[in-house]
């Protein structure tokens, strides 16, 4: 696996972006098919833009974080979304905390339990141009998914959206 690191400023001037992309050399390395996206460093630390539960047969509560430059895009409101946001989705299983109902009159509270899966878009107009500008990658217990049915289902869902969201379903709360 080939790895390019860029350098990039905020337009605002208050720092450095540091970005990583791996990139498949025919190895499949810890990378999505199709897109050739992995983990990116540090995205654990990175700030949250919103909180949302699926219900359904997902039945998950979601965490959505973002790079400075996708919280900045998010910020503003700024659509499409700038080259090098990326977008990370963490999933956990959705379940009642009898623990902390014990403390309420009646059962109320639920929790994220285990981790289902991780979900990360990159934006790259032109290396993603047949997906939208967007590249994605899931990724359970840290290992890349390798079905590309999977990954060819992530951009068919998110063309279901209105254009003017730049086929992102999250927006920000603050």
């Amino acid at each position: 696996m080939r790895k390019f690191t860029a350098f990039g400023l905020l337009s605002s001037g208050i720092g450095a972006i540091y970005l990583s992309v791996a990139v498949a050399d025919g190895a499949t390395d810890n990378v999505s098919p199709i897109y050739g996206v992995s983990l990116p460093d540090g995205y654990r630390g990175w700030q949250m833009i919103t909180v949302a539960h699926e219900a359904g047969q997902n039945n998950d509560i979601r965490g959505i974080l973002g790079n400075d430059i996708a919280l900045k895009a998010f910020r503003e409101g700024t659509r499409p979304f700038p080259d090098g946001a990326v977008i990370a989705r963490l999933a956990y299983v959705y379940k009642s905390s009898p623990e902390n109902d014990a403390v309420f009159p009646a059962p109320q509270s639920f929790v994220a339990g285990n981790s289902t899966n991780v979900q990360i878009s990159v934006k790259d107009s032109k290396k993603y141009a047949d997906s939208g500008g967007w590249g994605y990658g899931q990724f359970e217990n840290g290992v890349a998914n390798q079905s590309e049915p999977l990954l060819k289902s992530c951009f068919a869902c998110h063309t279901k959206l209105d254009r003017s969201k730049d086929f992102v379903f999250s927006h920000y709360s603050p």
